[in-house]
């Protein structure tokens, strides 16, 4: 009985190879989590061609609803009032909405 337990505890090459190609994937899933960070200051820096490379910020000025706009109760966009179809509850619904 004793030769029985050995020898079912030896593994074919077969058997083998398939561990070690499972071993190895595992590693490579693991080691695609890592972040390279010299890889990101260079994406940083890199430009493309005919893009504009420009250092200054966007600046976008914002407005509140003017007194012939309403926000939509379904699409929550701002809409003129000639687009204002329902009006339910103070709930106002655009034309876009309820087409």
């Amino acid at each position: 009985m004793a030769m029985e337990s050995a020898a079912s505890s030896v593994i074919s090459e077969e058997e083998r190879a398939q561990e070690i190609a499972q071993l190895k994937a595992g590693k490579t899933a693991q080691m695609a989590n890592l972040i390279d960070e010299s890889e990101i200051s260079l994406a940083e820096d890199y430009a493309l061609p005919g893009a504009e490379v420009t250092q200054e910020e966007a600046s976008v000025e914002i407005l509140s609803e003017q007194a012939d706009e309403f926000t939509c109760a379904s699409c929550f966009m701002v809409r003129h009032r000639t687009q204002l179809v329902r009006e339910e509850s103070g709930q106002k619904f655009c034309s876009e909405c309820e087409g």
